[in-house]
Parts: C-alpha cells; structure tokens; sequence
C-alpha cells in the first residue's frame, strides 16, 4: 500500500461523516462533544485536503452534493472498522477500573437496576457507571451502550445475548378509580375504563382485545411514550396501564385491574457485543446484572 496516497486527516474524516449523519454542524458537534465552529472548520480541511465540495447549504440545513455521497460511502466504512478497533481493544482490558455503559427501559432503569447498582458500586468501587435510561433499543454496535437489558432476543450476529427470565406484566389501577367504574370483573365490563396508551397506533389495543376486552381507540384518552409517566398517571386514578408484576404488586397505590386475565409475557434479555465479551470489566458487570436480575425474579 503506497501511504503517501493517504492525504487526509481522520479527525477531519468523522467530522464529516458524524455531520452527515446527525444533519448539522451543531448536532455533529453535541454528538462528539466539539463544538460546532469546530467541526466546520474540520468539514471545511477535509474538502480542502481533498479538492471537493461535500455540502451544499440548502436553507438553514446541509445536503451532501454527489460527491459527499461517493465519500460518505467510504467514510463511513472507516468509521465502522475504527469502532471494531475500539470495541477489540476495550475487549482485551483485564483492567475492572472504568466505566460501563448500560441501556435499560424507563422502567427498568427506576425500579430494577437502582440495588443491582448499588451492590456493584460496593463489590467493584473502581467501575463506572453510566445508565442510558431509554425505551429506544440502544445500538450497541456503535458504542450506544456496552450492555442492554432488553425484552426480545437480537439477532445481529456481532451480538451475544443470554435470556434472564420470562417475566410478566399485568394491568394496573387505583383503588379509586376501580371503585369509579364500578369495580369490574369481567372484560366486558372493564372495556368500559381508560387506558394509558403509549402512542396512536393499534398495537396494544389489539393485544389487549386479544384477551378478550373490546377496547376502541376512544378507550385510550391519554397517551405517552414515557413509561414512568404512565405510571404516574394510573397511581392518580386517571386509567389503566401496563406494568411488571413484581413493580406493580409492589406498589400500594394501586392494585391488579381484573386479576384473572391473563398476564402478558415479558421475556429479559442481556446483551452485549461478542467483542467486548472479552473484557474481564465487562464480564463482572454482565454476570453481576444476570444474577441480579434473575434474583428479583424469584
């Protein structure tokens, strides 16, 4: 390979390549925590160092002329194999001082994690960490996060995943507003509630009509994506929502809505990259969460 024909900077390269993936400077500079001059000035090298035009301004945005496309292919290729160096080198530490990153539903992250956390501070003092609370599936492959709980199996072949448990979730009101509606038990009778929906599709009306309730999408008046929030919201009485069983039995402002239906099957998942499965921090905190998480099971 004749090295001299490398002309360009790195740096300069991911600048480029984070801008157009993020679609702004400004995004581009929070998501690599520069700041935007910054990382105008390295786009700006880069066409420089290479003689062409990447972006055109269209507006108050950026859009990459045909050439920045042509690059971006390749740029982004280097930036896929500079995060397996990194995910290969963070494999190979035997060290267990640093941090650790891990992804976790809303939900997950409040109830859960908080003493499996605190039993891993006391045990290992040296390990950080850093908790992505997120009911979005963090990509792990591109650094996102080093270990996620989950509630499906992944199916990337860079992934390894060890199932935790079958779990199960369960519907969930006040007192107050059970008694509201007249402390129903049959599903006929409790389709006449509200429910707590977490967007405006059809989804969880139909799982939920599945058991045998006739809901309609005017039986979901409020929605939010925001776990907590949902269950905010049901603790003061203004609907039904769905919750884990060991959450919701757990919590004494409110009960099961219709006990007998059949609850809802949540399987737990770890995961982490086959990569970082070689890291002896990695592993402590990976086999510490799968003891934990299967301990709150039992």
């Amino acid at each position: 390979m004749d090295w001299r024909s490398v002309t360009f900077d790195w740096n300069r390269a991911r600048a480029f390549l984070v801008t157009a993936e993020e679609g702004s400077f400004s995004a581009a500079g929070r998501a690599l925590a520069i700041s935007q001059p910054t990382i105008g000035r390295q786009v700006s090298a880069l066409e420089q160092e290479l003689d062409v035009i990447l972006f055109e301004r269209v507006g108050h945005g950026l859009e990459l002329t045909p050439t920045g496309l042509d690059v971006l292919e390749h740029v982004r290729g280097m930036g896929e194999a500079a995060s397996r160096v990194s995910l290969v080198a963070a494999g190979q530490s035997l060290s267990l001082d640093g941090s650790v990153c891990i992804s976790a539903s809303q939900i997950t992250a409040t109830h859960t994690l908080p003493p499996i956390i605190a039993g891993l501070r006391a045990k290992h003092p040296g390990i950080e960490v850093e908790i992505v609370a997120t009911n979005e599936a963090s990509d792990l492959s591109r650094r996102e996060a080093d270990i996620a709980i989950r509630s499906f199996r992944p199916t990337q072949p860079e992934l390894v995943a060890r199932k935790v448990k079958d779990s199960f979730a369960r519907l969930y009101a006040s007192p107050e507003y059970l008694e509201k509606i007249g402390n129903p038990t049959t599903a006929h009778a409790l389709s006449q509630a509200q429910f707590l929906g977490f967007d405006r599709s059809d989804a969880l009306m139909k799982g939920l009509n599945a058991l045998g309730l006739s809901l309609t999408p005017s039986s979901f008046a409020v929605i939010s994506e925001s776990q907590l929030v949902q269950w905010e919201l049901t603790k003061q009485g203004v609907g039904i929502s769905i919750m884990m069983e060991e959450i919701g039995d757990a919590e004494p402002r409110v009960r099961r809505a219709l006990p007998d239906l059949p609850p809802f099957p949540v399987p737990i998942w770890l995961t982490t990259h086959r990569e970082l499965s070689t890291s002896r921090r990695l592993r402590v905190v990976f086999d510490l969460l799968l003891e934990g998480l299967g301990r709150q099971s039992a």
